[in-house]
């Protein structure tokens, strides 16, 4: 399977070392080229464009900093016909619920799959993934959340639930470090 993977900062670099590490043919874009180019020695093909990138690709994952940031790189992408865009970025609501009507504008599937874990779990392949889009989709993109996580948490057919699930975790742990300080 080929795999497109759209960022490659602190979080996405490491996941598309292991998905090549999985033995996925690996594709990678990154705004700023010079932050990829190091993945070229771990298997992973750099391209030059995210239009690049997702040629021929099974499996689109965005790993940036926002919504704006994914909807920046995603905008007027032709997404392979078949494809299963899994966003794996923490993005919340309104911009998830942007981005899987341009998915499905695209013909593309869309996955909800942002992952719980910092930079060593990345890096480990340690990641909690909290996915919700279609069961094929998820199907699809098992492989992908075999790699980069530890655990794949599956959340329903509505893009969104991995989301807010995400964001409830997030608020829980804000309150758990505060009522501890």
């Amino acid at each position: 399977m080929r795999v497109a993977v759209l960022g490659t900062g602190i979080m996405g670099a490491p996941m598309a070392r292991n998905l090549a590490g999985a033995g996925l043919e690996v594709r990678a874009h990154n705004r700023t080229r010079e932050r990829a180019v190091p993945l070229a020695e771990h298997g992973v093909t750099v391209a030059d464009s995210p239009a690049e990138a997702v040629e021929g690709a099974g499996v689109v994952v965005t790993m940036l900093s926002d919504g704006a940031a994914v909807e920046a790189v995603t905008d007027g992408l032709a997404f392979p016909e078949g494809a299963v865009w899994a966003q794996m970025s923490t993005v919340g609501l309104e911009a998830t619920e942007r981005l899987a009507a341009r998915a499905a504008e695209a013909g593309a599937g869309f996955v909800d799959a942002p992952v719980l874990g910092t930079k060593a779990p990345a890096e480990q392949g340690k990641l909690i993934v909290l996915a919700a889009g279609p069961a094929e989709g998820r199907e699809r993109c098992a492989p992908v959340f075999e790699a980069v996580g530890a655990r794949t948490v599956a959340l329903g057919d509505e893009p969104g639930a991995g989301t807010a699930m995400k964001l409830v975790l997030n608020t829980w742990l804000l309150a758990l470090i505060e009522g501890l300080a």
